[in-house]
């Protein structure tokens, strides 16, 4: 009960803190506002100006080409009236595309993992005083910090959408990708979707023969969701790169924009650019548990590098 009680309570100030956002941000003067909203559809149009939008540097921008934002965020089908939980936003990437599309009508969630880490906590901190600046943009947008051996995420069925990027091969080398999958099903509305990016491994290979190279095997990804009760509903290869044979020596971190390599072959790396990757899409379908083996799902065809 006292768990309960506790939970709730976070909800209330989550939510009030959010009003006391929203109301900074009318009050504040002056600022790059986000072209309005409406409550049933982004146009093209809409994207294409927050993807411009000053407040991302030119370096994030410049990213745009290998992590196609806006044909992901199509494919996934994200609306701006809905609730849409980031799972760990890291440096902000996605936070400063995804928060201004929704601060409108909708409600971004960057979900955070607490803990004693430094640089979950400094990429927290630098949420919260991100969000602080500039209202204009992230004035509906809210923190919930999860505990990573134990993940909860919001009320039960309180989200219309979860959404993680290059993320999943963290939790299979830690150990907590299942709980995260289950904690996504959980939080998310029947009828709910899950969309996940990730480095793709060649076909055929075994996760343990790849985990430590930071990529995945598709087939693994897809059994983690469906196992927590997702169906999967869309594969697209809006992400792929092929010129990414994934030998490098330092996995998928001596690629673009580690270079874990520093200097050495930069010029070899950077011409083959970011990973190749899977992009899925999962529902909520609400049967406590689906079947193993995914059903029929859409293909979109691959953008070119």
């Amino acid at each position: 009960m006292k768990i309960r009680l506790a939970f709730g309570l976070s909800a209330v100030l989550l939510l009030a803190g959010v009003a006391h956002a929203q109301q900074a941000a009318q009050d504040q003067p002056g600022g790059e506002l986000v072209p309005p909203t409406s409550a049933s559809d982004f146009t093209a149009g809409q994207l294409d100006a927050v993807l411009a939008g000053s407040w991302r540097s030119e370096h994030d921008k410049a990213r745009d080409v290998y992590r196609h934002p806006k044909a992901t965020l199509q494919f996934f089908g994200l609306q701006p009236d809905k609730t849409v939980i980031e799972i760990t936003p890291g440096g902000g990437w996605y936070t400063e595309i995804l928060a201004p599309l929704l601060r409108d009508n909708g409600h971004y969630i960057a979900a955070v993992p607490g803990g004693n880490g430094g640089e979950e906590r400094q990429d927290a901190d630098a949420l919260r005083a991100k969000f602080k600046a500039a209202p204009a943009q992230y004035g509906n947008a809210a923190i919930a910090v999860f505990n990573p051996k134990a993940p909860v995420f919001g009320p039960p069925g309180s989200a219309d959408m979860v959404l993680t990027f290059r993320n999943v091969h963290n939790w299979a080398m830690s150990g907590t990708a299942e709980a995260m999958f289950k904690a996504f099903y959980a939080v998310l509305k029947t009828g709910g979707t899950l969309g996940v990016v990730d480095h793709r491994a060649a076909p055929g290979v075994t996760l343990d023969a790849v985990k430590s190279s930071g990529y995945l095997p598709t087939d693994y990804v897809i059994k983690l969701a469906t196992d927590a009760g997702f169906k999967l509903d869309g594969q697209s290869e809006i992400n792929a790169n092929p010129k990414d044979d994934r030998n490098h020596p330092k996995g998928v971190w001596t690629l673009p924009p580690t270079y874990a390599l520093g200097d050495q072959d930069r010029a070899k790396y950077q011409a083959i650019g970011e990973s190749d990757r899977m992009t899925l899409r999962f529902v909520k379908t609400g049967v406590n548990k689906a079947p193993n083996v995914p059903g029929p799902a859409t293909t979109v065809a691959p953008t070119a590098h």
